[in-house]
């Protein structure tokens, strides 16, 4: 595996390079030191939409485009976390560390063995638990997970849950390809089982993950401790709360085909395709309608193939029509994450996240891995020392985990709710405001400007109280 710190950006690599930019430059405006934003409009793909009416929820959507479908030599990924309508979603920074031997993790409900060193990653995380919905690491690794019902049977004992994989792949992994390894391995050891929400009746699902780097990605879809890998190297996938690897497996669990077999889910003859082997002949509410989802997801991903950027994807995860976006009285989409990931491993990845529910009426906000990252206390819930999602038995009371932005953010929506017109300015403002990083974020990755390493690190810190100025 590589080194923890294996793809940092360094900022400036020789003695000619630009100095900060002053403050009044176009990384003054990300910071929000400008405050006379107008509302210029933007294109349709990144409109903000006003608050509107879902198909049933299901759980969650995960994108990624490669060239030749990315308008740029990068590899491009995608998410939105959709979860229970009051749960929040934190961003939380871990720097790179190494371990001492013999070291264990504690994850949401399981204690393992400790990595000797782990990479610095960026996680937007159920608040409740230790994993991710969704992350990257500095090596250029992004990771995310949906829930899936298979042939095999839930596992309701506590064991690790897909978002603990998540994290631990992106903490291991140097690549997408290890961090599969990681997640398989310890998949194979441990399984996966327990709630997955913050609630006293349980709610179990197994897990599929789209995995990305700067070169390839990969679909793992597992079925309790069996899994089966499909490599993408070229064009565009997505995935929606359903099994979708056919026959195209490069990578499978050394047990996979015999389960089936024993089982009487395959005769032993013939193709294998995974996703008819081991999904439920009948299928659950949820995985019916990711069916439409999925489908809508690869016709959006379809339309713009050639032409995809980060704005593409924020679009797509904005898309309330197709279901993608959810926003309904039990499910919403309770955080987002865009990442571009250059093939020049020169250029630094760039990670976009909402840390607030319902990208339609968020903001996506940069972040790049440099040393020194400003902690940023307005996008982390409170600890509890009383914690009922770590008290046996769990999940019996309740505690309010909002963080700042997260308040400040819902007061905002509704605003929206009940002043249509002021509601539809404070969209424009933070969409000029999300616009102004973007632009910002494409002249760092085409090296028409060089910022210091100190202003990345302080990049994301200032976009988000940017951000929470225009909510007071």
């Amino acid at each position: 595996m590589g080194s923890p710190t294996c793809c940092q950006f360094q900022g400036p690599r020789h003695p000619t390079a630009r100095p900060c930019p002053a403050p009044e430059g176009p990384w003054g405006h990300i910071q929000g030191r400008d405050r006379g934003l107008t509302s210029h409009s933007v294109p349709a793909l990144t409109q903000f939409r006003m608050a509107g009416q879902a198909p049933e929820p299901s759980s969650c959507d995960c994108f990624v485009a490669l060239p030749p479908h990315t308008a740029s030599p990068a590899v491009i990924f995608g998410k939105n976390a959709d979860r229970p309508r009051h749960e929040v979603q934190e961003i939380v920074y871990v720097p790179a560390a190494t371990h001492r031997p013999g070291d264990k993790v504690q994850c949401t409900y399981l204690e393992i063995e400790q990595a000797e060193r782990t990479h610095a990653v960026v996680l937007s995380r159920p608040a409740w638990l230790w994993g991710a919905e969704m992350g990257a690491n500095d090596c250029g690794v992004c990771v995310g997970n949906e829930g899936v019902w298979t042939r095999e049977p839930l596992g309701e004992a506590e064991a690790l849950l897909g978002m603990d994989l998540v994290r631990l792949g992106l903490e291991r992994g140097g690549s997408a390809r290890e961090a599969l390894e990681v997640i398989t391995a310890l998949l194979e050891r441990y399984g996966q089982g327990g709630s997955c929400k913050e609630e006293p009746v349980p709610f179990v699902y197994h897990n599929t993950f789209l995995l990305a780097d700067r070169t390839e990605a990969w679909v793992l879809e597992t079925a309790g401790r069996y899994w089966a890998a499909q490599r993408i190297r070229e064009g565009s996938r997505n995935i929606s709360n359903q099994l979708s690897i056919g026959s195209d497996i490069a990578a499978e669990h050394p047990g996979l085909r015999e389960r089936a077999r024993s089982r009487g889910w395959w005769s032993g003859d013939g193709e294998f395709v995974f996703a008819e082997v081991f999904s439920l002949e009948k299928q659950p509410p949820r995985m019916e309608a990711a069916k439409a989802r999925f489908q809508a997801g690869k016709e959006l991903l379809r339309q713009h193939a050639g032409h995809i950027t980060a704005e593409t994807l924020m679009s797509i995860l904005r898309d309330k029509e197709s279901g993608i976006c959810v926003d309904t009285e039990g499910f919403r989409t309770a955080g987002s994450m865009v990442s571009v990931l250059p093939r020049d491993p020169a250029l630094p990845c760039v990670h976009f996240f909402t840390a607030t529910p319902d990208p339609s009426r968020s903001v996506f906000k940069p972040f790049v891995f440099v040393a020194g990252i400003k902690p940023v206390p307005q996008v982390r819930s409170p600890t509890f020392l009383q914690d009922p999602a770590k008290q046996i038995p769990r999940f019996q009371s309740s505690v309010d985990r909002r963080h700042e932005l997260y308040r400040r953010h819902q007061a905002a929506l509704e605003l929206m709710e009940q002043d249509q017109e002021r509601g539809q300015k404070l969209l424009e403002t933070l969409q000029e405001l999300e616009k102004q990083g973007l632009e910002g974020m494409k002249e760092l990755l085409e090296g028409t400007v060089t910022p210091c390493p100190e202003e990345l690190a302080d990049l994301f810190f200032d976009c988000v109280e940017a951000e929470m100025k225009f909510y007071t």
